[in-house]
């Protein structure tokens, strides 16, 4: 068997993704504008099996970057459970929403509380909704208009939050404070988010502050229910019973967090790489390429770097032995840039088909909301970039301090309208 292999330099016992780790764990490696962690992808995928990266004195991860593999781990929810966590930043710990949240519920108990938000927000659901899409989009990108600096980031940060906003009937009003607390509970190291107490001390502030939001908006909407998605969540049977409350708001919860995660990024990703080098002057000069172009992007952006999982048995992934109970990291980022799989992997081509890519995860994790980004992102584009040109740079672009979310906070950006 091959031994897991211990980092460097460890983390504090404790803090298992804080600054003092070293490796693929670390926030701080998004951070940079070097983008240091694309050169780590590109050292692993060269190897012939996995690495193991050794985080704290009791907790680590096998690391898995090509795609074939990540397809792999993240379709045999029998050998690779996701209930015990899917996110770094609870390494070592047992999931409390294991079993009750959807993205941390494993088949076939998975599969019936999905079915019913899944048809909700299917292509004929969400082609219904392309106006108020559209009034949304524009109402974000409008200040572009002045001629002025624009934070192009917090713009498409806001995004998510109200088309999310729309479906799930939340006040608007409670829309940006929504953001800002979805955001810390990504971003929890990331210093516009951190509170007095650190990084776990924020992750609980937000959790704690959106479950109690969350409960309130419960409480109201069972007295008057809808068609949106809470309503949806409220009715919906499982094991022969209506969700509990604290099912309901966990999944709450995962729903707008899953919009925030998967939509802002991918343009973000856009402006801040592709400024200036003509691609987005290429696009504009031809829309029909927006359907494939958005693949691309997200392909080369892929906002969600990572997902979790715990090996149930004993198992093989890429010649390397995992014992059970180990942790396995799949790097979606590292697998879309796979050359095995995408021919020129670095390159961004406006018409690249196929494009099976995994930014949105593949197989019973798929995104349930991937229909809704996409329709979103395809209406963003044609909007964006049929009104405004000439976009430039107005100052440094800022990334987020986070292993999981690979994407910008601040984008400052100017352009003139058509």
């Amino acid at each position: 068997m091959q031994q897991p292999r211990r980092a460097d330099e460890q983390a504090a016992p404790g803090c298992p993704v804080g600054a003092a780790a070293r490796g693929l764990a670390d926030p701080l490696l998004y951070a940079g504008l070097d983008f240091r962690f694309r050169e780590k992808w590109k050292d692993l995928r060269n190897l012939d099996r996995l690495e193991w990266e050794q985080v704290d004195e009791r907790n680590g991860f096998w690391s898995v970057v090509k795609y074939h593999d990540a397809d792999r781990v993240l379709r045999d929810a029998h050998t690779f459970t996701s209930e015990r966590g899917t996110l770094l930043n609870i390494l070592g710990v047992e999931d409390p929403a294991g079993g009750r949240q959807i993205a941390a519920t494993d088949p076939p108990r998975h599969t019936v509380m999905r079915a019913r938000l899944q048809k909700a927000l299917a292509i004929k659901s969400i082609e219904a909704q392309r106006d108020l899409i559209r009034d949304l989009v524009l109402e974000v990108i409008s200040p572009l208009a002045d001629g002025g600096p624009f934070d192009f980031a917090q713009a498409m940060l806001a995004l998510p939050v109200a088309v999310g906003g729309e479906s799930m009937g939340l006040p608007r009003a409670d829309w940006p404070m929504l953001g800002h607390l979805l955001n810390a509970s990504i971003a929890a190291e990331d210093p516009e988010y951190r509170v007095p107490g650190g990084a776990q001390a924020t992750l609980d502030r937000a959790h704690r502050e959106l479950f109690a939001y969350f409960q309130d908006i419960y409480r109201e909407r069972r007295r008057n229910l809808g068609d949106d998605l809470i309503s949806i969540l409220i009715t919906t049977e499982v094991d022969g019973r209506t969700m509990s409350p604290g099912e309901v708001m966990s999944n709450c919860y995962s729903v707008l967090l899953g919009a925030v995660v998967t939509t802002p990024h991918s343009p973000n990703h856009m402006m801040a790489e592709h400024i200036g080098d003509g691609l987005l002057d290429r696009w504009a000069a031809d829309l029909s390429v927006t359907p494939t172009a958005v693949e691309e992007g997200l392909r080369l952006g892929s906002p969600v770097s990572h997902f979790m999982r715990y090996a149930v048995h004993d198992t093989e992934v890429r010649g390397t032995e995992i014992k059970a109970g180990q942790a396995v990291v799949t790097w979606l980022g590292a697998a879309n840039r796979d050359p095995e799989v995408f021919p020129d992997a670095e390159t961004f081509d406006l018409r690249r088909k196929p494009n099976k890519h995994v930014a949105f995860g593949i197989g019973p994790h798929y995104c349930v909301g991937h229909t809704v980004a996409r329709v979103t992102l395809r209406i963003l584009f044609d909007e964006l970039l049929s009104r405004f040109t000439a976009f430039e740079p107005a100052g440094e672009p800022i990334r987020l301090h986070s292993n999981f979310i690979s994407g910008y906070k601040h984008l400052p950006i100017t352009a003139k309208t058509v």
